[in-house]
Order: structure tokens, then sequence, then C-alpha cells
């Protein structure tokens, strides 16, 4: 691979952050400013972790970078489960949003252990 676009981790997080903007930009999802940035925010940090860990050019870099970006995942779901529990999120959007987060954390994950393995 020669740019992280060309990760899958990074493709399957920017699809996630596109959604996350999707849900929060609406109703009063929307009107929650402090959940709605912090949310967006772990979400953005995920593809912007990948993508600086990538561009590091060091195995060593780019595994602490993967594990922030995993990290910020746990805190996206997280913050999934606020969402629900205040109404912004119907139990299906829930769903789909921690079904796509863990997912991004999975392929993370993997990635983590096959950098680690080259260590």
């Amino acid at each position: 691979m020669r740019r992280f676009e060309d990760l899958v981790a990074w493709q399957k997080a920017r699809a996630l952050t596109r959604a996350i903007y999707q849900h929060t930009s609406r109703g009063q999802f929307e009107r929650d400013l402090g959940l709605c940035g912090q949310i967006q925010r772990a979400a953005v940090s995920v593809m912007s972790n990948l993508a600086e860990g990538f561009e590091r050019g060091s195995s060593r870099d780019f595994h602490r970078f993967l594990v922030i970006a995993k990290a910020s995942c746990a805190e996206l779901r997280s913050q999934l489960y606020v969402a629900l529990d205040n109404g912004y999120l119907t139990q299906s959007e829930f769903e789909a949003l921690s079904k796509m987060s863990l997912e991004v954390s999975k392929v993370i994950g993997g990635l983590r252990a096959a950098v680690s393995r080259q260590r």
C-alpha cells in the first residue's frame, strides 16, 4: 500500500464518520452540541489516527496510532449508547452504527496484529 486511503480500515472509518455526521445533523441530536461534537470528534479521530500513523513511516509509530484509533472506536460506541438512551437514535439506527463501529474496530485490530508481527 502506498497511501493511507488504500487501507480498508481507513475506508471503513470514513464510511462510519459519514454515517455519524448524517445522524448527528438532525433533530434533537443536532441540538445537543456537547454529545454531537464529541461523537463527531471520536469518529474523525479514528480516520485521522489511521492516516497519521500510516504516514509516519515506521511500524512502531503506526502501531501506536492504531491503538489510539481502536480506542476511539470504543469511545464512539460508548457515546452511541448515550445517544440511544436520550432518544437521539432509534434502536435500529443504534445497532447499525454500533455494528459499523465494531467492524472498523475489528479491522484495526487485525491490522494492528499484522503490524505488530512486522516489528
